[in-house]
């Protein structure tokens, strides 16, 4: 069991290390227009190891990761059979998402998927939370300026970035569901198996109705392919990305205004709906990664007199 929790929280230091923040472009300097810009879209760059840019987002990787990787550790490196609350609490949370899972996909492909959706989604928490800390975002190097650390009222390159405001992580998280899923469907229906589900009958028909009946499933699989290929990726992608930058420009904006009662005004209700929106969206990414999958490994029993 130790072991089991070593996997697949070593998957996420191991992952999403290494596939964050190779796209991003460094904040321009110097330019006024740029000041403007609350949230930049790209993650700047704060220093190259080498050919590799190490943005702010990928420093809050990092932490995200060995954060997890402590709490398990603390919790759950010494299992018992009287276990402790942080034991019960880590598996009262997998138990809980094996038995979810179990509603969704059939069992064998349960053991394949569970240890990478669980990841994503306490990876995708973590991520998200951090957010609404005080130092994310406010910290860094002032407009003009290459002075000591400092918190003000808005820096022009932040040392930290909510992971998942970048949308190469989000991008890279659903590039390893759509290469693992393709994998998992034909692993668990085999590769003409697979093809059969995407472009095969799958009601019962006669030997008459047979012919039309294929061409418009032929047609639902070739729309059923563009979905696999294309929008489950981008949808998973975007909106991920999507509501966690947006809500990190809600905030800031919040926490702009010149007057400080008008910023604590708004930023209170802000604060609050970032959390409930935090916690849903990872809930709404590891739950579509599954479903997507789900329906790749569905097997559907057809008949075959026709």
């Amino acid at each position: 069991m130790n072991r089991f929790y070593q996997t697949i929280f070593a998957f996420a230091f191991l992952a999403f290390t290494t596939v964050t923040g190779w796209s991003a472009e460094p904040a321009p300097a110097g330019n006024p227009e740029a000041a403007e810009v609350l949230v930049p879209q790209g993650a700047p760059t704060l220093f190259q190891l080498g050919p590799v840019p190490i943005t702010n987002s990928m420093i809050m990787t990092w932490l995200v990761a060995g954060l997890i990787i402590f709490i398990v550790r603390a919790t759950c490196g010494k299992l018992s059979e009287v276990p402790s609350r942080g034991q019960n609490v880590m598996e009262g949370l997998i138990e809980g998402w094996q038995g979810l899972m179990g509603n969704v996909l059939e069992p064998n492909v349960v053991k394949w998927v569970f240890p990478y959706a669980m990841t994503f989604f306490i990876f995708i928490v973590i991520s998200n939370l951090t957010d609404l800390l005080p130092f994310v975002g406010s910290i860094g190097w002032v407009h003009g300026e290459t002075g000591p650390l400092r918190s003000v009222h808005h820096v022009e390159t932040p040392f930290f970035r909510p992971p998942t405001s970048d949308a190469n992580l989000t991008v890279a998280m659903a590039a390893i569901f759509f290469v693992m899923g393709l994998y998992w469907a034909v692993r668990n229906n085999g590769f003409v198996g697979f093809i059969k589900h995407t472009f095969g009958v799958k009601v019962a028909t006669n030997k008459y109705a047979y012919v039309p009946m294929l061409l418009l499933f032929i047609f639902i699989g070739i729309m059923e392919s563009f979905s696999i290929l294309f929008i489950r990726p981008v949808a998973l992608a975007l909106r991920l990305f999507g509501n966690i930058f947006g809500g990190e420009t809600m905030l800031t904006m919040a926490m702009s205004q010149k007057s400080f009662i008008m910023a604590v005004l708004l930023s209170l209700p802000g604060f609050f709906f970032e959390f409930v929106v935090c916690l849903l969206q990872a809930f709404v990414f590891a739950m579509l990664s599954v479903a997507f999958v789900g329906t790749m490994c569905a097997v559907h029993e057809e008949d075959s007199g026709h």
